[in-house]
């Protein structure tokens, strides 16, 4: 399953070929307060709510000692105000990418144009302070792009991670927001498309989720455990079933079935025969596990629909954002 556009066409690569996978090293750590007060200045101008965000970053943190540390930079995480702050520092690259692409990239032919004359077109796609940015160009292009991308968030104390940020083709893969996307022959064909997979990360944290709810002497009530795990299993599927993900939620299912039933069996010193009585119908098929009233989602049915690439027509409240063909190469 490929992505896929409006019309339901499978989606390629548009030529945007080559990827600057970056990562930002310790990103709320490093935040310098001053410049992040700048921007927010720039914006806000209510000198209340300005000294609020001064006093939120300059509270400290408490040790473990009940002790306070104070904060010269960063932003303290889980906190509140922390994912907004760290966003308006990161907006220095959204500016950096508005203003690139206005002045030499937002119409077709002006990119056709830079493209005969052997230069680079690219797009940034950031969420929080992850981001990649796709280039039409060659790996040097990349190379040279990376130099003038580092130098943006400078500004705020930022830096991109010399060992994380990476220069890879589409063909390769890369994972972003738990997925893995990749530039692949479809099956059979000669078409090539751009394919979402789910990544290994995110299979093996929930893994980690289920098994520390079943383990052998966990004393949770059963409704509750299946509850939770429901809760983490819906969320999971919810978020994954874009994605060519059928083959992992089934392989999913069955890994959460067995933990469930091996979790019952030692609790009740149960036998396998006991558990084909329990589940099995009298036609030899598989009953849905189901314990005190709740039963166990079940990932392998989850269905499946590909994402729709949509351009333009995203609806957007800013009323100076990018317009044009940009999704059209």
């Amino acid at each position: 399953m490929a992505l896929v556009d409006r019309a339901g066409r499978p989606f390629g690569s548009q030529g945007y070929r080559w990827v600057l996978d970056a990562d930002i090293e310790a990103c709320f750590d490093r935040i310098d307060h001053a410049a992040l007060i700048d921007r927010v200045r720039a914006r806000v101008k209510d000198k209340r709510v300005l000294a609020l965000v001064k006093s939120f970053l300059k509270a400290g943190i408490m040790t473990e000692l009940g002790e306070r540390d104070e904060t010269t930079s960063g932003t303290p995480q889980g906190e509140i105000l922390s994912p907004l702050l760290a966003n308006i520092a990161l907006s220095v690259l959204d500016g950096f990418a508005a203003e690139q692409w206005a002045t030499s990239m937002s119409g077709r032919r002006d990119r056709e144009r830079r493209r005969h004359r052997g230069l680079p077109t690219w797009r940034l796609v950031r969420y929080a302070d992850d981001f990649v940015i796709m280039v039409h160009g060659t790996r040097e292009h990349v190379e040279d792009l990376r130099g003038q991308v580092s130098e943006v968030p400078a500004g705020m104390g930022l830096v991109l991670s010399p060992i994380k940020t990476r220069i890879v083709h589409l063909a390769d893969g890369f994972d972003f927001l738990g997925f893995r996307i990749v530039w692949m022959r479809k099956r059979g064909t000669d078409k090539w498309h751009v394919y979402t997979f789910i990544a290994d990360k995110p299979v093996q944290a929930l893994k980690r989720k289920i098994k520390a709810l079943t383990q052998k002497l966990s004393h949770l009530d059963y409704k509750i455990a299946l509850i939770r795990i429901n809760q983490i299993l819906r969320g999971w599927a919810n978020y994954f079933k874009h994605a060519v993900a059928k083959p992992t939620m089934a392989r999913l299912h069955t890994f959460v079935w067995w933990r469930v039933i091996r979790w019952v069996m030692h609790r009740h010193r149960m036998k396998w025969k006991a558990i084909r009585r329990w589940l099995r119908t009298p036609q030899g098929r598989w009953k849905d596990i189901k314990l005190d009233g709740i039963r166990l989602f079940h990932l392998g049915k989850v269905p499946i629909t590909p994402y729709r690439y949509r351009g333009n027509s995203i609806p957007t409240p800013w009323p100076d954002a990018p317009t044009g063909d940009v999704g059209n190469g």
